[in-house]
């Protein structure tokens, strides 16, 4: 049987996620699989790409051009007792002696153990506590001294002795053990001062020939010969006749009496205190509960009991081992779920800052480029490193993708120069990912309102308000004004289900770089919009404007501060 390790498992290392922001665009795939390319090219291992939301018909495109995988699904670190636990723990049974349970916390160093029942589902623990409370009674119970719940057969096993006579050896009983130190008419008035039921008595004696009969006829149920000695043939006899067990023991009567003792199967000592858990239960909920408990090992099971695991109080002040590494993004209301709560070890971004705590100093990357895709691109360049044709012409379409082709006012001289430095190395031309990346498939034609409002959506926190911000690029307004009005539906939905103050929606023609706006929410807020208005009262034209990040949030910051200044 298996107990809980003194130390940590040696869990797998736990690998670095590279991970973009939810509802992820081309840059924050792109740019996901080539800062894991540049980790690698760097000599630097464990670092693996993953997303936190759906792969898109562009994305999809992207990818197959290049011959590129979608990375790893991740959608919680939530920290959970399953990253924690130490799986497979040293258990015992319900079968299991003392001896056993004693053995195996002294082997591994451990206060306490899982008990799993015949059919294999937890029954609770024991702990070095109780069985020290077990082994030492208080003074006033001397019976406990003795007392024995066992069979004739694990106490054979727990002495190391031979089994000579066994009358129902696996019978469970509670029995008193017994030395025979003492004058042989002392012996047979002890059992009569005691209380001790005869039938219930073990006998450690050593060659007391007249002690072996007199326990014979007693009726004792088992006789313990100690010290490598042995039972006469005819007194032999005579206990198999009157149905006495007897066993021998090479050990000392005092040795042999406290190994008798330890024989008591650990079931009848089984402590119901510990707390158990589910894997998937959030670690910030079970610190809540076991503050207040005195159990040594909290338990981990499944559906049906079955134990999965153990950990303890100190497992849960251990550092978390999941870390992230955030690209395309740096505000904790755009990231994978649960990042709040694990190790942000990088952040690569040109966003605006809107970082979240950190418990030390981390590679912080934010520049004001086109996209994420071009401080990567720069990175391998800098470093003197050339990335494959795969990861450039994947970087080539995360910085066509989020500059619409060089034409967004978010783009620089950068991203020109590393665009055509990424061609080169790709072999490939970027007005033929442009029309591919751009022509993938119009959003609203082939995607539900409320798939369409959630799709590449941002959450953002100006002072007291949360609000959200999507944005769709298509050729031409023409599949827009098909579903503006369940848009619009679908807008409101989401705001409401969210708790936000307003959400937005901003649809842009990538051919007359111009876009649409809508807005659902505080009429506050929608009534300061200056932009004419396409359909009163929440559609609006934005001529010249394609940048949710360097026009479009800008705006709206300003007219929240305004709004603010007026209050």
């Amino acid at each position: 049987m298996s107990a809980t390790p003194s130390s940590p498992l040696l869990r797998s290392e736990q690998p670095v996620y590279i991970i973009g922001h939810k509802n992820p665009d081309a840059d924050a795939i792109c740019s996901a699989l080539a800062y894991a390319a540049f980790k690698q090219a760097s000599g630097q291992k464990g670092f693996v790409p993953a997303r936190c939301g759906n792969s898109n018909a562009r994305i999809d495109s992207i990818l197959n051009r290049f011959g590129a995988t979608l990375p790893e699904f991740v959608g919680d670190v939530t920290p959970r007792v399953k990253d924690i636990m130490h799986a497979d723990p040293f258990k015992v049974g319900v079968d299991d002696t003392c001896a056993r349970a004693l053995e195996l916390l002294d082997l591994h160093d451990v206060r306490a153990l899982p008990v799993v029942g015949r059919d294999g589902r937890l029954e609770g623990y024991v702990s070095i506590f109780g069985l020290g409370d077990y082994f030492i009674p208080k003074p006033k119970r001397a019976t406990s001294m003795r007392k024995v719940t066992s069979s004739i057969n694990a106490i054979i096993r727990s002495i190391g002795g031979t089994e000579v006579i066994a009358h129902d050896p696996e019978t469970v009983d509670e029995l008193y053990v017994r030395v025979a130190a003492m004058e042989l008419e002392s012996f047979g008035k002890s059992a009569t001062v005691e209380g001790i039921p005869t039938n219930k008595s073990i006998i450690v004696v050593g060659d007391r020939n007249d002690v072996h009969i007199r326990a014979i006829e007693m009726g004792v149920r088992l006789i313990i010969v100690t010290g490598g000695h042995r039972m006469k043939n005819e007194v032999l006899e005579l206990a198999k006749r009157q149905k006495v067990s007897v066993a021998y023991a090479d050990t000392d009567s005092a040795t042999t009496a406290w190994a008798v003792r330890a024989s008591t199967l650990v079931g009848g000592l089984i402590q119901h205190d510990a707390p158990r858990f589910s894997p998937q239960d959030k670690i910030a909920v079970v610190r809540r509960r076991i503050v207040q408990s005195s159990a040594l090992i909290c338990l981990v099971v499944d559906e049906d009991s079955h134990l999965l695991g153990v950990f303890s109080k100190s497992d849960i002040l251990k550092p978390v081992q999941t870390r992230l590494v955030l690209v395309d993004h740096n505000e904790l209301s755009q990231a994978v779920d649960g990042a709040a709560e694990v190790e942000i070890a990088e952040v690569v971004d040109h966003h605006r800052l809107g970082n979240p705590h950190t418990a030390q100093p981390i590679l912080f990357l934010n520049r004001p480029l086109g996209s994420t895709c071009s401080i990567v691109a720069d990175m391998f360049r800098t470093a003197g490193l050339q990335p494959s044709p795969q990861i450039a012409g994947l970087m080539m379409c995360g910085i066509i993708s989020d500059t619409l082709l060089l034409q967004s006012p978010t783009t620089t001289p950068l991203d020109a120069d590393l665009l055509q430095w990424l061609s080169r190395l790709a072999d490939a031309d970027p007005r033929s990912l442009a029309d591919m990346i751009f022509n993938a498939g119009s959003v609203l034609a082939t995607v539900t309102p409320a798939v369409a409002v959630r799709g590449d959506c941002k959450i953002y926190k100006e002072g007291e308000r949360r609000f959200s911000v999507s944005q769709v690029e298509e050729l031409g307004f023409n599949n827009f004004w098909k579903c503006s009005d369940a848009l619009l539906e679908a807008l409101e939905r989401y705001r409401l289900e969210n708790g936000l103050n307003f959400s937005c929606l901003l649809v842009t023609d990538i051919d007359t770089q111009s876009s649409l706006l809508l807005v659902r929410g505080e009429a506050e807020v929608v009534q300061s919009i200056t932009y004419p208005q396409k359909r009163p009262p929440d559609i609006f034209d934005l001529p010249g404007i394609v940048s949710r990040k360097k026009q479009l949030l800008p705006y709206i910051t300003s007219l929240l501060g305004s709004s603010a200044d007026n209050a």
